[in-house]
C-alpha cells in the first residue's frame, strides 16, 4: 500500500475535476496543479498550491515549459525504498509527489477537424504530460498514475477505504494503463505527422504501420468452439471517418454477433457497397449464394432470396437500401443470422424484433470519399504468422467502354449489363470462382475451387436450367478450352474474364464455335 500525502493533477479533460479534488481534499491530501486546472479547482473552493510555486519558475512559451523540472520528476522517481535516492531530493529541498492525475493535450480530437492546420496540430503535441506520466509510471511502485477520468470514483473509493492509501494491485494496473496511454498518443502523431509531412501526402506503404484496435466485444469464440476469440474496432487516423462496416455499424437487436457472424456481414456489405443501384446479397461461408440489383430494393430482395434459396438458409442478408416493411414480412417467416442494412422502416424494425434472435445492423450512409477509402487506414489486411500482407482494396471497376470484344458474335446490350453485373460480384468470390447470371441476378456460383472447370461444372449444376442464355464470368482467365466447351453445354450465352492466357487464341475459337459472345477485361479478381 502506498500512502497519498500529495498530488499534481494537470488535466486537459476537466470531466469529474471537481468531485476529484473535493475526493482528495477529504484525504488531506495537497494538490498541486497548473494553469487552467489549477484555475478550476481553485473555483470550486479548493486549496491549491501552483506549480510554478514548487518550482521556483514561472510557465514559459505559451504554456510549453511548466513541468519539465527536477523538483517536479525527482518526486515523481525517487523510488521510497532508496535511502541514496530519499536523501538526495532531501538535500535539494525537493518533495515526493505520491499521485499524477493527468490527461494529456486533445491531438486526436485536433486533428479530427476539418481543415485544421499543421501548426494547430504540432501545438497540441503534449510535452509535459507525456514526461510527468512516464516518470510516475516508471516508478509505479511509489506513485500512483491516473489517465483515465472513468477511474476517478473508484481511486477515491481506494482512498476512503484505506485511509488514503493505494494498493499495488492498482498501481500496477494504472502503470499499465498509463504505458498504453502515452503509447497510443506517440502512434497517434507519428500517424497525423506520416500523412502531413511527406509531400502534404499520405505515403501509399509507410515503413513503419502502428495499429490501434479497441475491443469492441468479446466473442463466445473463433470459427469453432474449441477457439477463443475477440472482435476489436480500428480507430480512425485524423479526420477520417470510419468507412461503412461492420465495425462502425449499430446493432439494433438481436443476440451478440459471432465470429462467423462477423466475417459474413462483412462480404455481405463489401458487395452491395459495389452497387449504385437497389442491390441485395445473401451470405453464406462469405461468398454470395444469391445477389440481385432491381429497380427497387424490394425488387432486389426478391430476385437474391430466390437465387438460391437452400443455400439461403441461415445465411446473411445485406442491403444497400434501408430495410422495408414488405422485405421484413419475407423475412419474418425465413431463418436467418443476420441483416444489415443503411437502415430499417420502423415497421421493418418492429416485424424482424419479432424474431428474438436475429441480428440487425444499421450502417447509416454507405457511401465514403475516395480519398479515404484509398488511404493506407482503408485498404486490406492480410495476416500471415509474424507478418502482414498490405494491399490497395480491389476497386478495379470497369464499364462498358473498357471491354474488348473478342468473338464474332458481339454481346447483346442485354448481355452486357449482365456480364458487367456478374463481373462485378465476381470479384467477390473466393478463386477460382465462376459466376453465371442474367437479368441482374446471380443463377449459379462456383467458388474457391482448386481448377477452373471444375468451378464452371459447379455453377452449371448450382444454375441447372437457367444456365440457358445466361452470361458466365471467370474471376482470372481460362487455361484452356474445357471450362468454354462446358459452358456452351449448357447453352451459356456470353462470357466476360480477364484474358491473358497463352490458350486465348483456342479459347476464342471455342466460344467462336459454339457461337459464344466473349469480352475481356484485362483486370484480374483473385481473392485468396
Amino acid at each position: 500500500m502506498v500512502k497519498i500525502r500529495r498530488a499534481l493533477i494537470s488535466v486537459s479533460d476537466k470531466t469529474g475535476l471537481e468531485a476529484l479534488g473535493q475526493g482528495l481534499a477529504r484525504q488531506g491530501i495537497e494538490i498541486l496543479s497548473t494553469g487552467g486546472t489549477a484555475k478550476a479547482l481553485k473555483a470550486a473552493g479548493l486549496a491549491v498550491r501552483d506549480v510554478s510555486e514548487v518550482t521556483g519558475f514561472p510557465e514559459m512559451m505559451d504554456g510549453r515549459v511548466k513541468t519539465l523540472h527536477p523538483k517536479i520528476h525527482a518526486g515523481l522517481l525517487a523510488r521510497r525504498d532508496n535511502p541514496d535516492h530519499m536523501s538526495q531530493i532531501q538535500a535539494q529541498g525537493i518533495e515526493p509527489i505520491d499521485m499524477v492525475i493527468v490527461n494529456l493535450y486533445p491531438f486526436a480530437k485536433t486533428v479530427a477537424q476539418a481543415g485544421v492546420k499543421l501548426e494547430t496540430a504540432i501545438e497540441n503535441i503534449d510535452i509535459g504530460g507525456p514526461s510527468m506520466i512516464r516518470s510516475a509510471a516508471k516508478n509505479f511502485m511509489s506513485v500512483a498514475v491516473v489517465v483515465n477520468p472513468g477511474r476517478y470514483s473508484r481511486i477515491l473509493s481506494e482512498l476512503d477505504a484505506n485511509q488514503g492509501q493505494i494498493a499495488e494491485k492498482t498501481l500496477r494496473e494504472l502503470a499499465i494503463e498509463a504505458f498504453d496511454h502515452t503509447a497510443e498518443y506517440d502512434a497517434g502523431i507519428h500517424r497525423y505527422l506520416q500523412t502531413s509531412l511527406i509531400e502534404g501526402e499520405s505515403p501509399v506503404f509507410p515503413e513503419i504501420i502502428r495499429f490501434t484496435f479497441i475491443k469492441q466485444q468479446a466473442l463466445r469464440y473463433g470459427e469453432n468452439p474449441h477457439q477463443q476469440a475477440a472482435f476489436y474496432r480500428q480507430e480512425p487516423v485524423g479526420n477520417q471517418e470510419p468507412v461503412p462496416s461492420v465495425a462502425s455499424a449499430s446493432q439494433v437487436h438481436g443476440k451478440e454477433l459471432s465470429f462467423n457472424n462477423i466475417m459474413d456481414i462483412h462480404a455481405a456489405l463489401e458487395i452491395v457497397r459495389d452497387f449504385e443501384e437497389p442491390a441485395v446479397c445473401v451470405i453464406k461461408h462469405t461468398n454470395p449464394c444469391g445477389m440481385a440489383v432491381g429497380v427497387d430494393i424490394n425488387q432486389a430482395f426478391r430476385k437474391a432470396y430466390a437465387a438460391d434459396p437452400l443455400s439461403a438458409f441461415g445465411g446473411i442478408v445485406g442491403l444497400n437500401r434501408t430495410c422495408t416493411a414488405e422485405i421484413a414480412r419475407s423475412i419474418k417467416d425465413i431463418f436467418l443470422e443476420c441483416v444489415i442494412a443503411p437502415g430499417f422502416e420502423s415497421e421493418a424494425l418492429a416485424i424482424l424484433k419479432e424474431k428474438k434472435n436475429i441480428r440487425l445492423l444499421e450502417t447509416g450512409s454507405m457511401k465514403c470519399q475516395e480519398k479515404q477509402a484509398n488511404s493506407w487506414m482503408g485498404m486490406d489486411f492480410k495476416r500471415v504468422v509474424n507478418g502482414l500482407l498490405l494491399q490497395e482494396r480491389d476497386q478495379g471497376m470497369i464499364t462498358s467502354q473498357d471491354l474488348k470484344i473478342v468473338t464474332k458474335r458481339r454481346p447483346e446490350e442485354a448481355e452486357i449489363r449482365d456480364l458487367l453485373f456478374a463481373w462485378k460480384v465476381c470479384k467477390h468470390v473466393k478463386s477460382n470462382a465462376i459466376l453465371l447470371a442474367k437479368d441482374g441476378v446471380t443463377l449459379g456460383i462456383g467458388p474457391g475451387q482448386t481448377n477452373r472447370v471444375g468451378a464452371v461444372e459447379i455453377a452449371l449444376r448450382n444454375a441447372g436450367e437457367k444456365a440457358c442464355h445466361a452470361v458466365l464470368a471467370s474471376d482470372a482467365f481460362f487455361p484452356f478450352r474445357d471450362g468454354l466447351d462446358a459452358a456452351a453445354q449448357q447453352k451459356v450465352a456470353a462470357v466476360i474474364q480477364p484474358g491473358g492466357s497463352v490458350k486465348d487464341a483456342e479459347v476464342i475459337a471455342a466460344a467462336n464455335k459454339h457461337n459464344m459472345a466473349m469480352v475481356f477485361t484485362n483486370v484480374r479478381h483473385f481473392k485468396h
